[in-house]
């Protein structure tokens, strides 16, 4: 959900063509090329067990569909081989749910790259797993170039792959006829704009994961900007140490406690504030069944594993959320996947749901604990990107948003 104020005020920096502005006459026969985001986890049978990011693209799909286009839905899943994929890298059980979506028939068209396939107007096909093509990865020239002669239009919706530059993502879309972006992506990026270049005040980020090595970065750009910087997870135990708590032989990075103390330092410095957990929930041992125990931070043992923050830290926590004007959400704050260390993230995710702040929420751990506690419509933007989320949260530059900028005027 996105407030139309905020949205149009946030896309004056993001200049580009989007599928959302042409009229049904503009694409009524036009061979519509959409590169959507549609890796979905599957079980060992094929089956997919989460459809969200293709239920998040269907708006594009739909409005190209009932303009009477002939569209072409591609998309990467897993990390086949270039040029050697195999059955579990196919996009057929992508073809049926977005099928059972649609409610007609998707055609799944392998080796799509010749051009020796038709669509009819008002046709959807899949064309199997971009990652197949050999020099989709590197971003081979020659394959974007003979995949934007396939189509009259090309649609970027894979917000998820936007800081990826890859033949189907950046490559096609310096050669295709018109580019432009679905409204995904649009909405992705409107979104994230609103919540940090535009944020209502105080600004709080919640950055949870097992590693503060592949979230240093974005800890670091967060540390300059917003009021409170909540972390979690194996990344408050590096922050904890930084502190000189004791957090028994809890996942850390011991090596990583002097950046960690730095963080803090800048925050204090400029009035802001890392709040760390008061007590934590510890067990014995890595288990779903193992026993949790309350404890307070200066009493975890030796061999303690602490496995989400306290019922004090929690509530704590969901305080301040409750006074927040802008929430960034990423990461679940404990061990979530097991009910008796989920107690934390829950917490905090009702608070975030039940805030005034306008909040928003990404990356896949963050998606399924808020799927798990059953708050999706009461946050104001989800993202299904993970890496994409992070890298614009930290100011990076995405090759995929910068070449439909650079096409905005053509």
């Amino acid at each position: 959900m996105l407030l139309e104020i905020q949205t149009r005020k946030a896309i004056i920096t993001m200049q580009f063509k989007k599928l959302m502005d042409f009229s049904a006459a503009q694409l009524a026969g036009q061979r519509v090329f959409i590169r959507a985001d549609f890796n979905v986890p599957q079980d060992d049978a094929g089956n997919i067990t989460d459809d969200t990011r293709i239920r998040a693209a269907m708006a594009g799909v739909r409005f190209a569909l009932d303009a009477g286009a002939r569209v072409m839905v591609t998309s990467h899943l897993g990390r086949p081989a270039e040029g050697a994929l195999l059955a579990r890298d196919s996009l057929a059980p992508v073809a049926r749910c977005l099928s059972q979506h649609l409610g007609q028939p998707v055609r799944l068209v392998p080796n799509w790259i010749d051009g020796s396939f038709v669509v009819s107007p008002g046709e959807v096909v899949i064309l199997e797993n971009c990652r197949g093509n050999v020099g989709e990865k590197s971003n081979d020239i020659t394959l974007a170039k003979t995949m934007a002669s396939l189509c009259d239009i090309y649609v970027n919706d894979a917000f998820g792959t936007a800081h990826r530059a890859e033949a189907s993502t950046e490559g096609i879309a310096h050669h295709a006829k018109i580019a432009c972006a679905g409204p995904l992506m649009a909405a992705e990026l409107a979104a994230l704009t609103t919540a940090l270049a535009n944020a209502k005040r105080p600004l709080v980020a919640i950055v949870a994961g097992s590693k503060v090595s592949t979230k240093l970065t974005i800890l670091e750009a967060l540390a300059d900007k917003v009021d409170q910087l909540i972390v979690g997870g194996g990344i408050a135990n590096t922050f904890l140490l930084a502190q000189g708590a004791p957090i028994g032989k809890s996942l850390a990075e011991p090596d990583l406690v002097e950046e960690a103390r730095r963080i803090i330092d800048k925050m204090q410095a400029r009035g802001a504030a890392v709040p760390l957990p008061s007590d934590v929930i510890c067990a014995k041992r890595f288990s779903a069944d193992a026993t949790p125990t309350l404890k307070a931070i200066k009493d975890v043992d030796a061999d303690d594993l602490i496995v989400d923050i306290g019922t004090d830290s929690a509530v704590a926590l969901a305080r301040t959320l409750q006074t927040a004007g802008t929430i960034v959400w990423n990461g679940p704050v404990g061990v979530f996947e097991f009910e008796a260390f989920s107690g934390g993230t829950r917490v905090l995710a009702h608070a975030i749901a039940n805030s005034p702040a306008y909040s928003i929420a990404g990356g896949g751990d963050t998606v399924a604990a808020i799927n798990a506690f059953g708050i999706a419509d009461q946050i104001d933007y989800i993202s299904t990107a993970g890496g994409a989320f992070l890298e614009f949260l930290e100011g990076k530059t995405l090759p995929a948003i910068e070449v439909l900028k650079q096409r905005a005027s053509i």
